[in-house]
């Protein structure tokens, strides 16, 4: 964040080795625009600045001089915030602070993300943000947390208060639309009116004044402002003329009743948009139960450690990431990873920490604990996308800044115009405090950060993370999906697709001799065989003097006759006669097909012909189909030859495919898509897949891949499942529409509603009502997000 400030400000550098270094970076230093003076301590590997500069223009000035700045991210949650307004405030105060890189403040999760140079003091930061007026602390985690004190009256009471001191105001003016004229004596109405104005509405004026001690306002300072003069007016009336018929109490005090219950309707459908999160917190167990020298015992869940093993009884979650040593079972994933199947699990296999045991007892050695599991994993990232901005929320945050004080400005305006033409001072103070109560600008402010929250929790119910508000936003323009073929489109593991026997041999023998030369082999080939004799309930051939043939293949003994398993090359070499087979395999190849040859040395003839290919994924041709549904070009990038892609392509339905790509072009070819004039998302899997995901405006990945890739995508699918790419860009889309929703009503609101005011044409209490209904209406209308499903869900 670029805020000047005059005090030292101290930063990290990472990269100094010796004197001529620190030498270099002073140097660089003191030529900053403002900069006074600037020392750099080598032993330290600090730097000191001096004078009006920003924490962002120095950590460019390092890193132009060939070092780095540490940075660390803190994260605040922040108390007293009620509008847009007030969330740019924080933001400010936040970036004024030396070492402050970029401070982000949420006003939906009231929360606030800093970047900061590491070493940056949390105090200054936090002091920073009282001095603002508002209130921060850093989070606590819940077992830090200490137990909250049980109070002895529901969250609601001050509402249904104010409400039941409001209605004896407001009947007469109810009763009034029905011919009934009366009212309550004047000083009784203010006796009903002033606890609700304040003892109730108390917190309007001291969040207000911290407004106006800070040099700024927001919405409390309106709420207050403009309550105050009704309140005032009717008290004025009341002592001033003994048959006042016409006194103010009831736009005071329902104003306040209805921006209460705003507040509180408000509170109370932010608290559903975190479900998502409360939802995954409360998958990790609180115990396990683990096997020590032989006997069970329940640990704290903080107490495993890697290594450990675990036992995991029917109906219980698995507590821990872990791989399965032994036991059988099924495990239903459906709350991480959005698969509504339970999936098989036995020795060798992992289970994922959260997801429920069906039957049967697993014990599971630790691989993953605390921070490193999955599901801390799945929640941090939503976390954070909860947490984040959207580019389009930057509009309102420029809107907000000036959005007070343009109309306290109108208020005065309406008041003075009132009374100047009409010279009553009563219907000017009236129609000026409508101005004021019916500007809130509550409902700009929640309109894009409660729809991301909503949009992104039922996106990961569904299996779809996605890190950032930014790549929720940009999916919703994509309109050209390039996928990765191998391990994204097929299922990255070869399968015997075709077993082929020369005349006088039949494939079950082939297939036969085949499996017993490679048994115990771990080639992926080796293991296609084995697994296609075994589905054949085959039972492979005995052999013996097996002999690797590095590049060519195998060679071995079965029932006393050599025979030699491999590829073209190794078939040449040894003069194989291979004529009866040589159209059937090139045609195979033609295919894209990987191709075996079995053949036997004695008489150096090919006795059939193995061909190897990888299946595609049973999802992806639905997923395609969505795709170009949905009216979006779809590209397949492979370094597979031309054959393999273009089989896969055709069959899949894809528009394009550019085939023996290198992993380093793939990138340059999402460059040329965008540079085309395209929104392009990027789907892959594998660690030569991250470039091009990091190039493509939105990359997916699939979190059965690599780490790598899903790091570098901004969205990952947690099921390996390509038609979940089509429902990220749905819901991408259904988020977005939202936000351009809430932001059209919460900007009409203020837009009709503040030139009506001015007008004379809304009383306050109408004013209040509208205000109240435009904040709870954005927030519910975000809400409507969680409704969504993905395209053929069955649940």
């Amino acid at each position: 964040m670029n805020t000047s400030n005059a005090s030292p400000l101290a930063v990290g550098i990472q990269g100094m080795t010796c004197a001529s270094c620190a030498t270099r970076v002073e140097k660089v230093l003191k030529q900053l625009p403002g900069v006074t003076g600037a020392t750099v301590n080598l032993a330290t590997e600090t730097a000191t600045i001096t004078g009006a500069t920003d924490a962002t223009s120095v950590q460019r000035a390092i890193e132009q001089a060939g070092f780095s700045v540490p940075t660390e991210s803190l994260t605040f949650d922040i108390t007293g915030m009620t509008c847009a307004s007030c969330s740019a405030r924080v933001e400010k105060a936040l970036g004024k602070v030396p070492g402050v890189l970029d401070a982000s403040v949420n006003l939906a999760t009231e929360q606030a993300v800093v970047e900061v140079a590491q070493g940056t003091s949390a105090a200054a930061l936090i002091a920073a943000v009282e001095r603002a007026g508002y209130g921060a602390q850093l989070p606590q985690t819940a077992s830090a947390s200490p137990a909250a004190p049980a109070r002895a009256l529901p969250d609601w009471w001050p509402v249904a208060l104010a409400i039941a001191l409001s209605l004896p105001l407001a009947a007469p003016m109810l009763g009034s639309l029905f011919g009934v004229h009366w009212m309550l004596p004047g000083w009784l109405q203010m006796a009903l009116a002033t606890p609700v104005q304040f003892w109730l509405g108390a917190r309007f004026y001291r969040a207000g004044w911290k407004a106006l001690r800070a040099g700024s306002g927001n919405m409390d300072l309106l709420v207050a402002v403009g309550t105050s003069a009704a309140y005032g007016l009717s008290v004025y009336l009341l002592l001033t003329e003994a048959d006042a018929m016409h006194l103010y109490f009831e736009a005071s005090a329902v104003v306040i009743s209805l921006v209460l219950l705003g507040k509180w309707l408000e509170a109370r459908a932010k608290r559903q948009t975190t479900e998502a999160i409360r939802a995954l917190q409360a998958l990790r167990p609180a115990t396990a139960r683990v096997r020590l020298d032989g006997v069970d015992r329940d640990m704290p869940i903080d107490a495993i450690r890697v290594g450990d093993l675990v036992v995991i009884r029917p109906g219980e979650r698995v507590p821990v990431d872990g791989e399965v040593i032994e036991g059988e079972s099924q495990i239903d994933e459906s709350m991480l990873t959005g698969e509504s199947l339970p999936a098989d699990k036995q020795p060798g296999d992992t289970v994922t920490g959260g997801a429920i045991n069906a039957h049967g007892v697993l014990l599971a050695r630790t691989t993953a604990v605390g921070t490193e599991t999955t599901l801390a994993r799945i929640i941090h990232m939503v976390e954070n996308a909860q947490a984040a901005k959207a580019p389009i929320q930057r509009l309102v945050d420029k809107v907000s800044a000036v959005f007070v004080p343009v109309v306290m400005g109108i208020a005065l305006l309406t008041f003075a115009g009132w009374w100047a033409l009409g010279g009553d001072a009563e219907q000017a103070i009236l129609n000026a405090v409508a101005v004021l109560v019916i500007a809130c600008p509550c409902a700009l402010g929640l309109a894009t950060p409660t729809a991301i929250m909503a949009g992104t929790g039922v996106a990961a119910r569904h299996g779809i993370l996605i890190k950032d508000a930014e790549a929720l936003e940009l999916a919703h323009k994509v309109n050209t999906v390039v996928f990765d073929k191998t391990g994204t489109l097929t299922d990255g593991t070869p399968h015997v697709v075709a077993c082929l026997a020369a005349d006088g041999h039949d494939e079950s023998e082939v297939l036969a001799i085949a499996a017993g030369l490679q048994a115990g082999s771990e080639h992926p080939l080796a293991r296609a065989v084995l697994a296609k004799h075994a589905a054949s309930a085959g039972t492979p051939l005995l052999a013996r003097a097996q002999q690797a043939l590095p590049g060519r293949g195998i060679a071995g003994e079965v029932g006393g006759t050599e025979y030699w398993l491999g590829n073209r090359r190794l078939m040449t070499e040894n003069e194989v006669a291979t004529a009866a087979l040589d159209a059937a395999a090139a045609e195979l190849q033609a295919a894209g097909r990987t191709v075996s040859w079995l053949a036997r040395a004695s008489d150096r003839r090919a006795l059939g012909v193995l061909a190897f290919g990888d299946a595609i994924k049973p999802t992806a041709a639905a997923g395609v189909a969505r795709l170009k549904a949905q009216g979006i070009a779809t590209v397949m990038l492979s370094g597979d030859n031309h054959g393999a892609a273009g089989v896969a392509a055709h069959a899949l339905g894809i528009d394009s495919v550019l085939a023996e790509v290198l992993p380093a072009d793939k990138a340059a070819h999402v460059g040329q898509l965008k540079t085309a004039g395209r929104t392009v998302a990027m789907v892959g899997d594998g660690i030569n897949d991250a470039p091009a995901l990091a190039a493509a405006d939105v990359g997916i990945a699939m979190s059965s891949g690599s780490d790598v890739a899903m790091h570098t995508a901004g969205i990952t699918l947690m099921r390996g499942n390509p038609a979940l790419v089509s429902d990220a860009i749905d819901i991408s889309r259904r988020t977005y529409s939202k936000i351009r929703q809430n932001l059209f009503w919460a900007f009409v609101y203020n837009v009709v509603g503040i030139p009506l005011a001015a007008a004379g044409l809304l009383n306050p209490v109408i004013a209040g009502a509208a205000m109240a209904f435009s904040s709870v209406s954005v927030v519910s209308n975000a809400l409507l997000l969680r409704r969504w499903r993905p395209a053929g869900d069955a649940r």
